[in-house]
């Protein structure tokens, strides 16, 4: 693929983006800010942990874009006895004695790591490497995996027995932390409709490997005007109690504040969000716009804040 500058190929992206939107609400009805920072997420080689009560399609939504962008999908069901063999794979013996290496689940484009809590520390681990490092390690064996790689984790907030809580270490490889709500009634209605017949729409396939990478590269390159970077590491650093920028609110109610991660995924979120919205540099307010999804499982509310039920989206607003 090849463009004769970054403003042409940053149309071509926001162009790609409404077409990809327009595929995948054939099927999914109701989620457009969801679809939005997957994909934004995507784009900037980051991971999304999605939070939301069963039955809201969030296997068949990555399915979807998974169909969409062309791209090779595994869903691994995370349970109390699964080991890290079971993700990465695990080296056998063939007839003739020599020991061949079985690619595991993890060897695909898109993973969906389904109620990734479910499972223990150890093979919640297995992730981290892959998330990071974009490889695996097996037996002293170094495999790297395909790219694009992209993980996305489901959580179901309702059911917390026999469950272990992601770690902070883990929580901050993930980009974003998205909430996934009820559909409105008109959306339920239209979900009905077309879950209920034998009306079977088909996604067409909108991209592929070659131009994700590229895409992903036209992200990093995107100029950001330095007021906008300082406010992304100000508000970052308003996260933090007693430090030097912290406000009256997080000191009265954080007990620990986001790292320097969330301000490299705060500006990278940005300069996506503006490419979708068609603009060539993100401002402040598509800062704003992601800060949330961002900020949300790096910020740690104290006792007092759940005492009095303040929530870390409420104490985000008001730090914004």
């Amino acid at each position: 693929m090849k463009y004769t500058s970054d403003k042409e190929a940053a149309d071509a992206l926001q162009a790609s983006f409404q077409k990809l939107e327009k595929e995948v609400s054939k099927i999914i009805i109701g989620q457009e800010e969801v679809i939005k920072l997957l994909v934004t997420a995507i784009f900037c080689q980051g991971h999304c942990l999605l939070v939301g009560v069963p039955g809201l399609a969030k296997t068949l939504l990555i399915q979807t874009l998974s169909k969409a962008l062309n791209l090779v999908f595994n869903r691994i069901q995370f349970t109390p006895d699964l080991m890290p063999s079971d993700i990465l794979g695990s080296e056998t013996m063939d007839k003739e004695r020599n020991f061949q290496f079985i690619k595991g689940p993890i060897f695909a484009n898109i993973i969906l790591a389904d109620e990734i809590n479910r499972t223990p520390p150890k093979t919640q681990a297995a992730l981290l490497e892959s998330m990071q490092e974009y490889s695996v390690t097996v037996s002293g064996r170094h495999f790297q995996l395909d790219r694009p790689f992209f993980v996305l984790a489901t959580q179901n907030p309702i059911e917390q027995e026999g469950t272990y809580p992601l770690p902070e270490a883990q929580l901050d490889r993930f980009m974003f932390n998205i909430l996934l709500d009820y559909p409105s009634y008109r959306s339920e209605v239209e979900i009905v409709k077309n879950t209920t017949s034998d009306n079977k729409p088909t996604v067409e396939i909108v991209m592929n490997k070659e131009d994700i990478l590229y895409f992903q590269q036209l992200v990093r390159r995107v100029p950001v005007a330095d007021n906008v970077i300082e406010y992304a590491v100000r508000l970052v650093n308003k996260t933090r109690p007693q430090k030097e920028l912290a406000t009256e609110i997080t000191n009265e109610y954080i007990e620990w504040g986001a790292g320097p991660r969330a301000s490299q995924s705060l500006v990278l979120a940005a300069k996506c969000h503006a490419l979708l919205l068609g603009k060539y540099s993100p401002d402040i307010e598509d800062v704003q716009a992601v800060a949330i999804p961002v900020l949300r499982h790096r910020v740690v509310r104290n006792f007092k804040a759940e005492a009095e039920g303040i929530t870390i989206e409420t104490i985000l607003q008001k730090l914004m």
